[in-house]
């Protein structure tokens, strides 16, 4: 079994990820924000700043280099959980190459470096996640999470516009784009599995069922 979680921003991956890794007694796999050197000055820096030292495009092959070792270890061990996933590291690419972030001879240099990475995977026993859970929300939720969970670097009035930029066509990309397994998804807007018991046992039922319907049809 391979999971994958993927979602917006502040949304709850991680949170997910580590309710399902106690339940199916798996390793999870989280994302590399800890100890990550470029995230902060991605967020912190002014827009100037940003452009001269090309954060974008180093952030996203920061991303893309531990994201490709997490996914490689998963796919060869059976059982695990992924906190976000190397087929969602695309669309933040793409999204700040429409933004002018990226150049466009970065995000050929990217997909490139992208398409090897996945050829690769295909040479692993597994070839990819059994489902992806989405956990989708309103805006408004997003940036409610965002400053709940505290992190100094993402609560600033002025990268509410970033947000909102990620936030209005990640649906589109789930459903459109993402081909790599089944979709499940999970209204964040009405799921708190922090603080709320019978969250948390809903989210494990309706995992458990998708999980169930996956393993019928092949």
């Amino acid at each position: 079994m391979l999971i994958v979680v993927g979602g917006m921003i502040g949304l709850g991956k991680s949170s997910v990820a580590e309710i399902l890794g106690k339940h199916f007694n798996s390793d999870v796999f989280y994302e590399s924000v800890e100890g990550n050197p470029i995230l902060p000055l991605f967020y912190s820096s002014d827009e100037e700043e940003v452009l001269k030292n090309r954060y974008p495009f180093l952030l996203q092959l920061y991303f893309l280099n531990t994201r490709f070792k997490s996914i490689k270890e998963a796919l060869v061990n059976d059982n695990n959980v992924l906190d976000r996933s190397i087929y969602e590291d695309w669309y933040f690419a793409k999204k700040n190459q429409d933004l002018g972030r990226i150049s466009d001879l970065e995000m050929s240099i990217y997909e490139g470096l992208l398409d090897n990475m996945l050829e690769e995977l295909d040479e692993l026993p597994k070839k990819s996640p059994d489902i992806m859970i989405y956990l989708k929300g309103s805006f408004e939720t997003v940036l409610k999470r965002i400053a709940l969970r505290g992190r100094e670097f993402e609560i600033d009035d002025s990268l509410r516009d970033y947000y909102y930029f990620l936030w209005k066509d990640y649906d589109d990309w789930v459903n459109n784009c993402y081909k790599a397994s089944d979709v499940l998804i999970i209204d964040m807007d009405k799921m708190d599995v922090v603080n709320r018991e019978e969250d948390r046992i809903r989210l494990i039922e309706l995992v458990e069922a998708k999980l169930k319907e996956v393993r019928q049809a092949e």
